[in-house]
């Protein structure tokens, strides 16, 4: 998966950029068709503000969130973008069962 890290107003340093490659891995584990995506970090006065596009197989997903601190902005992205990716998952996995062929007797 390629990862783009983009910050506004904020430097993204080496501690930063692990912390969101490590979070980031958690929603590759649940669906492995993860392409590419896109992290904006954002600083507003005292609120920062972490968003992501993923893309995927099928799917765009897109989350925010905002929070007092940085690292919790992002624990709190990596949780919804989880939640989207796994609905996301279930809903291209077809849980219907094929009905068996009936077997018909040609020798009579």
């Amino acid at each position: 998966m390629q990862l783009n890290l983009t910050g506004h107003h904020i430097e993204i340093t080496d501690s930063l950029r692990n912390y969101v490659q490590e979070k980031m891995e958690r929603v590759e584990r649940h669906f492995d068709k993860v392409t590419n995506s896109h992290v904006i970090l954002t600083v507003e006065n005292v609120r920062h503000k972490a968003e992501a596009t993923i893309h995927m197989s099928g799917n765009d997903v897109f989350a925010e969130n905002t929070e007092d601190n940085m690292y919790a902005a992002i624990d709190g992205l990596i949780d919804k973008l989880d939640r989207q990716v796994k609905k996301h998952k279930e809903k291209i996995t077809n849980h219907h069962k094929r009905a068996p062929i009936p077997n018909v007797d040609m020798s009579e």
